[in-house]
């Protein structure tokens, strides 16, 4: 009978999924990994396998750690790997600092569209012995980055592929503040990054359609924010939950989450921006009740807000809110009320105007443009925003939430097929993204 392998967790681990083989064990990550990542070349070769069953391995790389959390339901601190610490957490890490004006930009490139980046051991766990781990303000200054950076990638490419690394990062945010020593200013700000990752989080699951998660995620914030007397979280937190409620079919929470929101906003005197946003808000629930006379007084509303400018104050979460994404969010409301031309004159619009810092904006916008035309039936304009919408996903765009509104126009075209080769075309490409 062969030996027991060094790494006992992992071997019961494989042998309960029935892999009798470290070779079977080598195939059946793989596998799982490749619909875990979505990358058809994702591999784990039988000696890397081998080596994670030795004594004590080291933590494993990213897409391995994502691909044993698909196949066991468990992450690496469960399966006997040794944190980079030992301090039996998943301790994730801080991407290299990237000075914020120049952060959004410096994600562009094909190899962050493939392997999005994932974060690095911080210095708090480099510097921690057994049984101390000590945060200082430089620890602050990297986990707050780190965030942020989550924030921009999920500007960029969406959240499909962000939720585990934000869950791990606040994982070891957690374990600090419980573990961790440091003085009372630090704790406060520990707390404070904890609460933003939290609402982030929430988005990220809300992105990936995640949705229960998402909820969850977004009442523990709220609650965070409530208890701690953060308004702000508390306004982002609710400013979310009221965008999750349109897309849930909950339009009069939707409208009650951004009354609310309006009114922890006012308690800090919150700028024009954030104004904007939670009028905004309040107008996509009134749009998706039929409420055009609301829909459109909470419109300009928003547009008086915005067109006051920016203001040194605005928070970081509300900086995505240029003109092409009020634009869009502005059509998508016509489209809830059945306006569509001109819904489609404001997303052809929004397309135009939107950067490449924004894809996955651009991304939903196309689609949400797509359907609005053919619902207008314009089926040139319908399927050349499809179309470019896809081009976006095939760039590396991973938002479940822009695959979920293509599947809408892939049904808007259906009828179409039989008598246009473009709709027919465009419904197969369709399928093959989105099946």
């Amino acid at each position: 009978m062969a030996k027991t392998p060094g790494n006992e967790a992992l071997f019961a681990a494989r042998i309960s999924k029935g892999w009798f083989s470290q070779d079977s064990a080598a195939d059946g990550i793989s596998a799982v990994g490749r619909e875990a990542l979505r990358d058809p070349s994702f591999a784990v070769s039988v000696r890397t396998y081998r080596r994670w069953e030795s004594v004590s391995p080291g933590w494993p790389q990213p897409d391995h750690a994502t691909a044993l959390r698909a196949a066991f339901g468990k992450g690496p601190e469960f399966l006997g790997f040794q944190s980079p610490a030992t301090l039996g957490v998943e301790a994730p890490a801080v991407v290299e600092e990237i000075d914020p004006v120049k952060r959004r930009s410096a994600l562009i490139g094909a190899g962050a569209a493939v392997g999005l980046p994932w974060l690095a051991p911080s210095h708090a766990s480099a510097r921690s012995h057994a049984n101390e781990v000590r945060v200082t303000e430089d620890d602050v200054h990297e986990l707050k980055e780190a965030a942020a950076d989550l924030d921009a990638i999920d500007q960029r490419f969406g959240g499909d592929r962000l939720w585990r690394t934000a869950r791990s990062h606040l994982m070891w945010v957690q374990h600090l503040i419980d573990e961790g020593t440091y003085p009372e200013e630090i704790e406060q700000e520990l707390h404070q990054i904890a609460g933003q990752l939290t609402t982030s989080l929430g988005w990220f699951c809300y992105d990936a359609n995640r949705q229960d998660e998402a909820r969850i995620y977004f009442s523990e914030a709220l609650n965070t924010a409530l208890l701690e007397g953060n308004l702000p979280l508390a306004t982002r937190t609710l400013s979310n939950m009221a965008r999750q409620s349109v897309d849930l079919n909950k339009p009069r929470e939707a409208v009650r989450f951004a009354k609310l929101a309006s009114q922890h906003a006012a308690s800090w005197s919150a700028p024009p921006r954030v104004t904007a946003l939670l009028a905004i808000r309040a107008a996509q629930g009134y749009a998706r009740l039929g409420d055009e006379l609301n829909a459109s007084t909470a419109i300009k509303r928003a547009w008086r807000a915005f067109d006051r400018g920016p203001s040194d104050r605005d928070p970081q979460w509300v900086t995505f809110l240029n003109e092409a994404e009020l634009v869009c969010l502005e059509g998508m409301c016509r489209s809830d009320l059945g306006q569509n031309r001109r819904a489609v004159r404001l997303l052809e619009r929004s397309s135009t105007l939107q950067d490449i810092e924004h894809s996955r904006n651009r991304g939903m916008c196309l689609a949400r443009l797509a359907t609005a035309a053919v619902q207008d039936s314009d089926l040139d304009r319908s399927v050349s925003a499809a179309r470019e919408s896809l081009r976006l996903i095939d760039g590396g765009q991973s938002s479940t939430r822009n695959r979920r509104q293509l599947a809408v126009v892939r049904e808007n075209l259906e009828p179409y097929a039989k008598r246009n080769g473009q709709a027919r075309d465009t419904i197969e490409l369709l399928n093959l993204h989105i099946a």
